[in-house]
């Protein structure tokens, strides 16, 4: 029987470790700490012989339980196995974190299913296309952008193997640079956030889910940047490995009407825009004109709203209020009897003995008795202090000089002025080269990469900054989600069938402007009214109504189903290998492997960096076997607790393992990216090119590794800036 190499190291691999077993086993002095780490080694091997992960951790953890149990109770040992695997399971099913797995898949599985990738591709490949090996840094790009909106590598390697390998194999590219760039850049996913693989972590190792995803976007964005610097600078030094494009694949085709505009008015867009809308000419299509011309102005119109915010917020006038009838709690009685002293009146401690043994009692003297004075007579009890009234209002209690200055807003810094000269010399630099050609791209982008960039952003945005929790953005993406495929399917859909569309587009922009109205008036405070329940009652049931017609109009059912589909088999997978794990956890616990670990670890008498490069090269190794859920919710329970000993922070340990475990998608023999990327390409492109392509990305992995240890702040920063 023939072996292919990767089958001839897996079982190599096995052998060894059956092997290190056998000998390194002290058999005449066992005792159930080295059965947990007999045990932690058999479900390495079980996994590479393929054997299911969730259930081969369930099994292992049971009967390893038991044989924990068994050692100290006999009489008890199957009631309590069967306890501790209805309590973990429980605890599991139980975790609120969790939730946001099925809502993220959802999102992710509607995104990639409305076939939005192609476009999206096209779109970023034509305003790339004068950067050195653009067909190279777009692919890269759409999958950085593609695999954060799904989540799921193995969907993002494949489809852009069908996309973008052809089209750099077609303009010449390098094999081996084109087969690297689409595997790497397919991996970024599992560590960009919103990332499935940051919520296993945080929910493995105790982390919270926001801490992490602000730490992990650096990080992420850093290892990015890195694969397009690496793919420029080869571009410039190997021009032959990615040739530029040729003129016609840099065209971009202007719609007739314009060609008038253009040789009466000239190239640049905007003042021709405005000066045909303007002109009354009927063979100029007025509406469309309209389109055109809000699309150029779209970037100072967001310009204007975001620093209108913004002089909003900064000039704001300081609220004074009237504290001169608050008391702090405590403080008034406190200081009353600090005043009285002893005549503070109640019950006194009698004299000490002391004092009696000193003197006695004796009789206090007669200079300090007096009379009252006679002509004051018998003086009537202080009347009670009256009640302070309830303080006012903020508005009615400030002062008049208070008033004054709420009537005048606050000079804004000169730092917003600056920053906005600055972006106005942007603005105007950018509308200077504003052609109609350029134009074009920017609309193309609108419809392909902006919806999908907001929606991530939105998502991201809310969780980092507190706005709502990970399950609740994570709904507002599955949301998002179905909306963006209803519009890509909408876009796909014929001329005739688009027409029919305008009613629920209407509805649908109608309830978009209203809420947007009401934020931008809620966010400068110029309303404090919520919305209203009816209102609100209302757009939801507009919005409900317009999504169930949009499901129909675009045929969307057939894939809602699937997607449904794929997130409950998915989601059921998740769950049932965290339960396992759970169980498998609790009996290495109960066997006593964590303390032989951790034994082990602390008589090396490491440093951190060596610990922290003994962690992550087991962590790299096990990648080969291994797949990242199996690393994580095994592996990890066992060194977050020796974090502590070393100073290691949980969220800086867990950035790392975030990046080492890209290199369990690259490195080989069992790298899954390229088997991935394999199954889709030409014959022409071997396995061995896929791994020699992967090679300089998986050092660009281990670089970004070694600069997150010298600089942490790329991964703590923003945790500690968000969240002092």
């Amino acid at each position: 029987m023939n072996l292919r190499i990767e089958q001839k190291f897996g079982f190599g691999l096995m052998a060894l470790i059956l092997i290190s077993i056998a000998v390194f086993t002290p058999w005449t002095t066992l005792n159930n700490g080295h059965i947990g780490i007999i045990m932690l080694s058999l479900i390495v091997v079980a996994m590479m012989m393929g054997f299911p992960s969730a259930f081969t951790l369930t099994g292992m953890g049971v009967a390893f339980s038991w044989v924990a149990y068994h050692s100290v109770a006999p009489e008890l040992a199957v009631q309590q196995t069967l306890d501790l695997a209805v309590q973990r399971t429980f605890g599991v099913m139980s975790s609120d974190v969790l939730i946001a797995v099925p809502l993220f898949l959802f999102m992710g599985y509607l995104v990639e299913r409305a076939n939005l990738i192609k476009k999206l591709f096209h779109a970023i490949h034509i305003a790339t296309a004068r950067v050195p090996g653009s067909l190279a840094v777009a692919t890269l790009i759409t999958c950085a952008i593609f695999a954060t909106a799904t989540g799921i590598v193995g969907a993002v390697v494949t489809l852009m193997g069908l996309l973008a390998l052809p089209a750099m194999m077609r303009a010449g590219y390098d094999t081996r640079l084109s087969a690297g760039v689409i595997a790497a850049g397919g991996t970024l996913g599992i560590l960009i956030p919103p990332s499935i693989m940051l919520i296993v972590y945080s929910a493995t190792a105790g982390e919270s889910v926001v801490r992490m995803y602000a730490g992990a976007l650096f990080p992420g964005l850093l290892l990015a940047g890195l694969y397009i610097l690496y793919v420029i600078i080869m571009a410039k030094l190997k021009p032959h490995w990615a040739p530029p494009l040729s003129a016609e694949d840099r065209h971009v085709p202007i719609p007739q009407y314009m060609n008038p505009i253009m040789a009466r008015y000239g190239q640049l867009a905007l003042p021709a825009l405005v000066r045909a809308l303007f002109a009354g000419r009927g063979d100029m299509p007025r509406l469309e004109l309209a389109k055109h011309l809000l699309t150029a102005t779209l970037p100072l119109l967001v310009f204007v709203i975001i620093m209108g915010l913004a002089w909003n917020t900064l000039t704001r006038p300081k609220e004074i209020y009237d504290t001169s009838g608050l008391v702090e709690m405590g403080f008034e009685s406190t200081t009353r009897m600090e005043l009285d002293g002893d005549t503070a009146g109640g019950v006194q401690e009698p004299p000490m003995v002391e004092e009696f043994e000193a003197g006695g009692l004796q009789e206090p003297p007669m200079e300090s008795l007096q009379e009252p004075p006679m002509e004051l007579g018998a003086q009537e009890p202080p009347a009670a202090t009256p009640l302070a009234e309830p303080p006012a209002p903020a508005d009615s209690v400030a002062s008049a000089s208070g008033e004054d200055e709420l009537s005048t807003r606050l000079p804004a810094p000169n730092s917003f002025w600056i920053t906005t000269a600055v972006w106005l010399v942007v603005l105007s630099a950018l509308y200077l080269m504003l052609t109609f050609t350029r134009l074009e791209v920017f609309r193309m982008l609108l419809t392909s990469f902006f919806p999908l960039a907001v929606m991530i952003l939105g998502v991201l945005g809310t969780i980092v900054f507190g706005l709502a929790t990970p399950t609740e953005a994570a709904a507002i993406g599955a949301l998002g989600g179905f909306i963006l495929a209803a519009f890509y399917l909408a876009m796909e859909s014929p001329e005739a069938e688009r027409r029919r569309w305008w009613p629920s587009w209407i509805v649908l922009w109608a309830i978009f402007l209203a809420s947007v109205i009401w934020f931008v008036l809620y966010s400068a405070q110029i309303t404090t009214q919520p919305v209203p329940k009816a209102l609100g009652t209302a757009s939801m049931l507009a919005l409900l109504a317009w999504l169930a017609l949009a499901t129909w109009q675009v045929r969307l059912i057939p894939i809602l189903r699937e997607a449904v589909f794929l997130t409950a088999k998915t989601s059921a997978m998740v769950c049932w290998l965290f339960v396992g794990s759970s169980i498998f956890s609790a009996a290495f616990s109960l066997l006593g492997g964590q303390g032989v670990v951790e034994t082990w670890v602390l008589s090396l008498n490491m440093t951190t960096l060596q610990f922290l490069i003994l962690s992550q090269l087991i962590i790299f190794f096990l990648g080969w076997p291994l797949e990242w859920t199996e690393i994580i919710v095994i592996f990890m329970p066992i060194f977050v607790p020796l974090l502590a000993h070393f100073n290691v922070d949980p969220l800086f340990f867990g950035l790392l393992v975030a990046l080492n475990l890209q290199t369990s998608f690259l490195s080989p023999p069992m790298a899954p990216s390229a088997f991935y990327l394999k199954g889709v390409a030409p014959p022409s492109v071997s396995l061995a090119q896929i791994f020699l392509g992967s090679m300089p990305f998986l050092g660009l992995v281990i670089l970004s590794m070694i600069m997150l240890y010298i600089w942490p702040q790329i991964g703590l920063w923003l945790p500690t800036v968000l969240y002092k």
